[in-house]
């Protein structure tokens, strides 16, 4: 009885009549990283589940969460992408609208690449020294008590040994979870070389995150928009300029561009999967339950996505560039996927 009655109210929020009101095809919005995997599990799904193939739109993770938690109905859409998990600030709001049962799914890893042109020099770069090329404000003490405004244009003023080269990298935006990964993975973890940075935490947390997660906005760093192609012609035209982008559009344009050495270590597969690699992160997808009561194929979708088939260890996405997760966790999600399990936001709290 519940279950109809569940039902009855979501067809009535989607319209009087199913049939003349409700999409027969699966809206998807969210990360540009995971777009790539997506677009290929619903290109697959289409050809063989006899559903129509889901549209994807890349508006990169925190636009696409954004579209997702704005209500029910079909004019938003069913599941996002993203390059990063949500906020407890974006469940509220889901919370807010409507959006309160959503599952969430972990598909794999990826790093976090930085490359330039192949025409251009290899660079070995640390964390500590991405901090002082990109972050806003920078220590103006040896132990990182105070701070002052970024003074570095060249990367030979951070460290003698680098390039006598303007400081040129071009990357993501504030809206995408690539940007959001690489601003805690790697400029905070420089700014945490320094004891005085770290030390602040501790002490105002707010403040600490505007200072070491703060990208500058003078000009060494260049917002590229939501499209990796742009970043990967701007680095074919500017061979002394460094993109930011996730590993799998890496491993697609080797022809074009070479990784960058972060802490001694390479972007590969081994050292991304292993965590030996500094800056890598997990990637999602969430599903508004909702949706699947009315939306046909969003069950199946799911199901395809998260089968060993295509997210294994030898699944069709690991050719495409996607790190896959441990086998307990590929199963755990499988599960959740199956039954489209309720998202507990608890799990967001930090221990």
């Amino acid at each position: 009885m519940k279950k109809m009655l569940y039902i009855l109210s979501i067809t009535l929020l989607f319209g009087l009549n199913y049939n003349a009101f409700a999409r027969d095809q699966i809206k998807i919005v969210g990360s540009s990283t995971v777009y790539p995997f997506a677009t290929v599990v619903a290109e697959r799904f289409g050809k063989s589940s006899g559903f129509k193939t889901p549209v994807i739109e890349s508006t990169g993770s925190g636009g696409g969460l954004k579209l997702f938690c704005a209500g029910l109905g079909t004019e938003h859409p069913d599941i996002t992408n993203a390059s990063r998990r949500i906020k407890t600030k974006e469940v509220q709001k889901c919370s807010k609208n409507g959006v309160d049962d959503i599952t969430e799914i972990k598909v794999g890893f990826d790093g976090i690449a930085l490359a330039n042109s192949k025409s251009g020099p290899t660079l070995k770069l640390s964390l500590k020294e991405l901090y002082l090329a990109l972050a806003r404000v920078v220590p103006a003490d040896k132990e990182g008590n105070t701070v002052k405004p970024n003074p570095y244009k060249m990367w030979n003023e951070i460290n003698p040994d680098l390039p006598a080269a303007p400081i040129v990298v071009i990357g993501p935006p504030p809206t995408s979870g690539t940007r959001d990964a690489f601003n805690e993975l790697a400029i905070e973890k420089g700014c945490k070389k320094f004891p005085g940075r770290k030390a602040l935490k501790k002490e105002n947390k707010k403040l600490y995150k505007a200072e070491c997660r703060g990208i500058r906005e003078d000009g060494p760093y260049v917002e590229a928009g939501e499209n990796d192609n742009l970043i990967i012609e701007k680095l074919v035209a500017d061979p002394g300029a460094i993109g930011v982008f996730g590993y799998s559009f890496l491993d697609q344009n080797r022809d074009k561009v070479k990784p960058s050495e972060i802490d001694g270590v390479l972007p590969k597969f081994e050292d991304i999967s292993s965590g030996k690699y500094p800056v890598s992160r997990s990637l999602f997808f969430y599903v508004k339950n909702a949706h699947a009561a009315v939306i046909p194929g969003i069950k199946e979708y799911v199901r395809e996505f998260t089968a060993e088939k295509a997210i294994g260890s030898d699944g069709y996405l690991i050719s495409k560039g996607l790190i896959p997760l441990p086998n307990d966790e590929r199963m755990k999600f499988a599960k959740d996927g199956k039954k489209l399990a309720k998202f507990n936001p608890k799990e967001l709290i930090k221990k």
